[in-house]
């Protein structure tokens, strides 16, 4: 009985845990708009000055873009990192056309 009880702790606790570090994440997300126009710019292979930045939103360790060039393409994008947990460092950013 006593395993059980110390089993259902630890997994309440990891629970906790993980997302503790998820709220964390996000309110420490330090990507300005200037990063993402020129993180994502180099992955479309475009100057950050042909991108406007449409809308952005941060979910846990990613921050979701949408992005429109000056010939009117869009593209949806997420950039992975830039907050605490990541010591400020990003990945690679993943853009897709809409």
């Amino acid at each position: 009985m006593r395993i059980r009880s110390f089993v259902f702790v630890a997994l309440a606790a990891g629970c906790g845990l993980v997302s503790g570090c998820s709220a964390i994440a996000t309110k420490t997300n330090s990507l300005s708009d200037a990063d993402i126009l020129s993180k994502t710019s180099g992955v479309l292979g475009l100057s950050p000055s042909d991108l406007t930045l449409v809308n952005r939103r941060t979910e846990g360790v990613n921050t979701y873009a949408t992005l429109r060039t000056k010939s009117g393409k869009t593209y949806a994008c997420t950039v992975n990192g830039g907050n605490l947990l990541s010591f400020g460092m990003t990945n690679p950013p993943v853009c897709n056309p809409m």
